[in-house]
């Protein structure tokens, strides 16, 4: 029988009803509350996503532990403190500090219980500097799981020896024990929910190490059944960023929108790096729904970043400037590793470019470093990549025949990897050269091409596509009917918008959390094909919603 409020806050933790446990924590608090009602708070506080309110709260649990006499609590409560400033704040000498902090703790108890944890997290910490001696730490960790039967530290320790492996080039060895740990996970073998949190944010780094996003994207689809459970599984910031990114390629906008603010609202001002990727996906986003002012905003202040310059490029092409995107992708290609994924995307994009520039020649020569490129990656969407590059050039060349080939192999290899926005270009450019030689097939596929780019809500491609359909002859609706198609409670709520009501009014109308208010909102937006709330408004308003409200 529970009989306390922290007793009840424990138990909601374990059944991962994270707002409850929050409120129940938080009516256990008392002048001098004891440390495990610290704990459970800072828990709750990190699982609702407000993570310097958690940090705050495990830094007073540890304190608390240690004036109780609790070495084992205290080093608990520093472990958490040494993985939230590395994987949300991207402060590693606070890291390092509360990872020292825990091992003293641990040193004036029994350190057996958490002796292979702390092996672990100083390996983690390792992975920057020296992958051998982190790889050592993880093996040490790994034997300490399975001497004491440790299955949370088990699965914890083989994702990071995968990671730790890929990055040191052993990457097919590194992945299977990414996706043991993913096995064990998805079987239930773990006993902290946390642990899910970690592995999973482990696996999204692997697959990013090894460019392996067809992987990731498939362990996302099995993971899916905790995220309906519990909330996402992804609370780090860093994992954040990389999910969204993997979503957003996914065709999956609306929520790839919702991670990628996330992890902008975490690392804002304190964790540049990670908020540079958020950033450049967030543009990617605005980019391809045809928010070109939008995309722009989201680059300032990042936009000269090695990394992050392609997205830059690929606007400047959007706007009418492929010089400035020429120079913006050589100098990425001079920064970047000749061999990777990376320099494959932004040579893709050179041969664009120059086309657009009007310079075959140019463009042949980019092309042969492309194909030199993908052959050296031998990844699939390298492959794919380049043929999408290979087709642009012989088309520009007046050579559809071989442009078709080059275009349909990059169909199906981007349909294969569950990439629909760049299927969809693809389809659109082969329907474009098809046009002259092969119009019933330029119209299929063009067909098909506007459809995936109206399901996405990318205005751009869907004008393309419609233009192409009209200059072939074919009549197309005016407005975006794929982006119309709101389901019945977005429909709902684009009502109560068009009554005036506020985020806060709907969500107590329709009985719902603000939060999913804020997602059916963004979703609206987004199908509608409109940039706010006023213009979604109108757009009802002149009955473009497909039937009256």
């Amino acid at each position: 029988m529970v009989t306390t409020e922290s007793e009840r806050g424990r138990l909601l933790l374990e059944a991962g009803r994270w707002s409850e446990a929050r409120a129940a924590f938080e009516a256990a608090l008392g002048e001098d509350p004891a440390p495990e009602v610290l704990h459970g708070l800072a828990e709750a506080l990190q699982w609702t996503g407000d993570m310097q309110a958690s940090i705050a709260g495990y830094q007073r649990a540890y304190a608390a532990y240690r004036r109780r006499g609790n070495p084992l609590g205290a080093a608990w409560a520093a472990i958490t403190l040494a993985i939230s400033y590395k994987c949300c704040l991207g402060n590693e000498a606070a890291a390092r500090g509360w990872l020292g902090r825990a091992e003293t703790a641990a040193g004036e108890g029994d350190p057996a219980p958490v002796r292979g944890w702390l092996s672990c997290i100083r390996g983690y910490l390792e992975m920057d500097q020296d992958l051998q001696r982190a790889g050592r730490l993880m093996e040490q960790g790994l034997a300490e799981a399975r001497a004491t039967g440790d299955r949370d530290l088990e699965l914890i320790a083989l994702g990071d020896l995968g990671v730790v492996l890929v990055r040191s080039g052993r990457t097919e060895e590194g992945l299977r024990l990414v996706d043991e740990a993913m096995a064990g996970l998805t079987a239930g073998e773990h006993q902290r929910l946390d642990t899910v949190v970690w592995v999973c944010c482990i696996m999204l780094l692997a697959c990013q190490a090894a460019a392996d996003l067809a992987r990731a994207s498939q362990w996302i689809r099995v993971a899916e059944q905790f995220l309906q459970d519990y909330g996402c599984p992804y609370l780090y910031a860093e994992c954040r960023a990389i999910y969204g990114s993997i979503l957003l390629v996914n065709g999956r906008w609306t929520e790839a929108e919702q991670h990628l603010t996330a992890a902008l609202r975490l690392t804002e001002g304190v964790y540049p790096a990670v908020y540079r990727t958020a950033a450049a996906g967030l543009a990617t986003l605005r980019l391809r729904q045809g928010r070109l002012e939008e995309a722009r905003q989201a680059l300032a202040g990042v936009e000269q970043d090695v990394e992050r310059a392609p997205v830059a490029a690929a606007l400047e092409l959007a706007c009418g400037g492929p010089s400035r995107a020429v120079t913006l992708l050589e100098r990425v290609l001079r920064s970047s590793d000749a061999g990777s994924l990376a320099a494959v995307r932004a040579l893709e994009l050179l041969v664009e470019a120059h086309l657009a520039a009007g310079d075959r020649t140019a463009a042949g020569e980019a092309l042969s470093r492309l194909g030199a490129t993908a052959r050296g990656t031998r990844g699939p969407e390298a492959a794919a990549r380049a043929g999408m590059a290979a087709g642009r050039l012989a088309a520009a060349e007046g050579d559809p025949a071989a442009a078709l080939v080059q275009f349909e192999r990059a169909i199906a290899a981007f349909e294969r990897l569950n990439m629909p926005y760049e299927a969809a270009q693809a389809r659109l450019a082969l329907a474009a050269a098809a046009g002259e030689t092969n119009p019933d097939l330029a119209v299929v596929e063009a067909e098909c091409a506007l459809r995936a780019f109206r399901e996405l809500g990318a205005l751009a491609g869907a004008d393309a596509a419609a233009a192409l359909l009209r200059g072939l002859g074919v009549p197309t609706r005016s407005g975006p009917k794929g982006l119309g198609l709101l389901t019945l409670r977005e429909r709902e709520v684009l009502r109560l918008l068009s009554n005036g009501l506020s985020n806060p009014e709907i969500a107590e109308r329709l009985v719902i959390s603000r939060k999913t208010v804020a997602h059916h909102v963004s979703s609206v937006l987004a199908k509608l094909g409109v940039r706010n709330r006023a213009e979604a408004v109108a757009y009802a308003a002149r009955g473009g919603a497909g039937g009256p409200l």
